[in-house]
């Protein structure tokens, strides 16, 4: 009987650790395709490489030709089979998570290179000509060798050029071409590249200053080199895509405005809902949703209106709030000064409402000039993985008169803290994650956690008078004005006026931002959706959480739970606060 007994211990000990065994292969297999992905994109994506950190390839642009973009659509195909086989059953749970987040972001690259959107790349407001003159404010410029890389990036900029025009020319043929409203000002933009000697090139800011490790011979050489790779390939470059956007893009550009309206547009849109959602949404669902937030919020606008005593109507109120001078500044430099006030008094109220902070700080900046006339009110630059960029809250001063004071606490809490800045800069300092997670995510974790944030002034002594409160619930509205006019004009045939009139009797926003943005939907479509759904799930979460803990309820300890896996889908963030609330009732 004891042999027996022994027996079956031993063949237990043999089962778990054949278990082990099996559960140990899975990971190291998952492990190693993670890894496997992560360093082929850093190799082919040298510019990304150099936001997060990894300077291997900082000589280097990236090989945006049809070849270049089949081999990339080619190993997500081949990363998916490997994944495959690996058995998800083997892995801990939170290799699962990593499995299943491997396996969606590989799903939708694969979707997007089906639908072509590599072969519409830029529009008036984004793009590579674009983000390329802003290059020096991403680089690190220490020593010689940085100086060296970055001219062999300017080098590289006819190539780049070209294979831009290559794909435009593919997406002509085949009807994957961007509406002609979002190409307006593009030669603006354009032009403000050409200039008549390198020197007055945004691309010449890194030889301005010197470290002082840089000699005076090797400053000359330096100079020498930058000088030579602006004249001889940068302003070439830019003459030769003005010339083809004048001659063949422009003409060619679509008057239809509606994704739907691309090759397998309808479907195109649905994967795109579910692209920057991370839900199964409909857009008929997605409509309604936004309708009925456009009338709650409305009703607590009105509110407001009455608490302030004002005698008019709703439209009355918005002329005058967007007329009245006392909400407008003279001068960008009194609006940076206000930006940062508010952000100063938020850094002193984290403490209440997070027991983790990022260790990275964040600054403030204008938007560039030359896309500031066709860019939003702000957006949020974050910083490199290595820790040598800060994260940086860009304001637009462009038009001061479209800038209304009444905007600025919901607009600085939602692009620095404790939105973006808190959540990305936190993100990145995850060591636990794999890096394909520290360093990217899903749109409407993203989007909806500063649109939250927005909200967490309420309970930090933010928004006391009633226009900044009543401006909290215009970007509210904003956003959820979002939900009806995206899905208005890419799949239920709205018009852009049509869309431009609902954002404008529905919100105190200034025309000319009204304006931008129904361009911005147009150009980008699905992801203007991302912001309040991913809020409205949080806020679900948050609720659910106060009425499961009561009094066990703590802010701080949601908002760990909220943030400590990155920017996950909403039904892994679902998972994730389902499973703290049962760990903190004790079910």
């Amino acid at each position: 009987m004891k042999y027996c007994v022994f027996a079956g211990c031993v063949i237990v000990l043999v089962a778990l650790m054949a278990c082990e065994l099996k559960n140990n292969k899975a990971t190291d297999h998952l492990n190693r395709l993670i890894q496997e992905d992560w360093e082929y994109k850093m190799k082919t994506q040298p510019l990304h490489a150099t936001y997060v950190g990894d300077h291997r390839y900082d000589d280097r642009m990236p090989d945006r030709s049809p070849q270049a973009i089949a081999e990339d659509l080619k190993m997500d195909s081949l990363m998916l089979d490997q994944l495959l086989k690996i058995d998800r059953s083997g892995l801990s749970k939170t290799d699962q998570v990593n499995y299943d987040l491997f396996k969606l972001r590989n799903e939708m690259a694969m979707a997007e290179g089906q639908y072509k959107t590599y072969l519409m790349p830029l529009t008036s407001r984004s793009g590579f000509h674009v983000s390329f003159p802003q290059l020096p404010d991403a680089l690190p410029f220490m020593k010689l060798a940085d100086y060296k890389n970055y001219t062999a990036r300017l080098e590289a900029f006819g190539k780049y050029v070209d294979d831009h025009i290559a794909l435009m020319k593919q997406g002509i043929a085949e009807g994957y071409i961007v509406p002609e409203i979002v190409l307006r000002d593009i030669e603006k933009v354009i032009q403000s590249q050409l200039v008549d000697a390198p020197e007055k090139s945004l691309l010449f800011k890194p030889v301005e200053k010197f470290p002082k490790t840089i000699a005076g011979a090797d400053r000359e050489q330096v100079m020498d080199g930058i000088r030579s790779a602006v004249r001889t390939q940068v302003i070439p470059g830019y003459e030769r895509l003005l010339a083809f956007m004048q001659s063949a893009y422009i003409p060619a550009a679509r008057a239809t405005i509606a994704a739907s309206d691309l090759p397998a547009g309808k479907e195109f849109y649905r994967h795109r809902i579910r692209y920057y959602t991370s839900l199964d949404l409909s857009p008929e669902e997605v409509h309604d949703t936004g309708i009925k937030e456009v009338q709650r919020i409305r009703t607590e606008m009105q509110q407001i209106i009455g608490e302030i005593g004002f005698g008019g109507d709703f439209q009355d109120f918005i002329r005058f709030l967007r007329t009245d001078k006392r909400f407008y500044v003279d001068s960008p430099e009194q609006l940076m000064k206000e930006v940062a006030l508010v952000l100063k008094k938020m850094d002193g109220q984290l403490p209440e409402l997070f027991n983790t902070l990022p260790r990275m700080p964040y600054g403030i900046k204008q938007v560039p000039d030359f896309i500031a006339p066709r860019s939003t009110t702000a957006y949020y630059d974050g910083p490199s993985g290595d820790g040598t960029r800060a994260g940086f809250y860009y304001v637009n001063t462009f038009d001061l008169h479209s800038r209304p004071l009444y905007e600025i606490e919901a607009l600085s809490l939602h692009e620095a803290v404790p939105g973006h800045h808190l959540q990305i800069a936190r993100q990145q300092e995850l060591e636990n994650l794999p890096a394909f997670r520290r360093f990217s995510g899903s749109t409407a974790f993203v989007e909806g956690w500063a649109l939250y944030a927005e909200r967490l002034g309420l309970e930090t002594g933010f928004y006391q008078d009633p226009y900044s409160n009543f401006g909290r619930l215009t970007y509210e509205m904003w956003r959820a004005c979002r939900l009806v006019v995206d899905t208005g004009i890419h799949y239920l045939g709205w018009s852009r006026q049509q869309a431009i009139d609902f954002m404008a009797e529905n919100s105190a926003l200034t025309l000319h931002n009204i304006t931008t943005e129904v361009d911005r939907y147009i150009s980008w479509p699905g992801q203007a959706l991302a912001y309040k759904i991913g809020e409205l799930k949080i806020r679900e979460l948050r609720r659910k959480a106060e009425e499961v803990l009561s009094e066990r309820f703590d802010i701080r300890a949601f908002h760990d739970v909220v943030l400590e896996n990155g920017a996950v889908p909403l039904t892994v963030l679902e998972n994730y606060v389902t499973d703290w609330m049962e760990q903190q009732s004790g079910n």
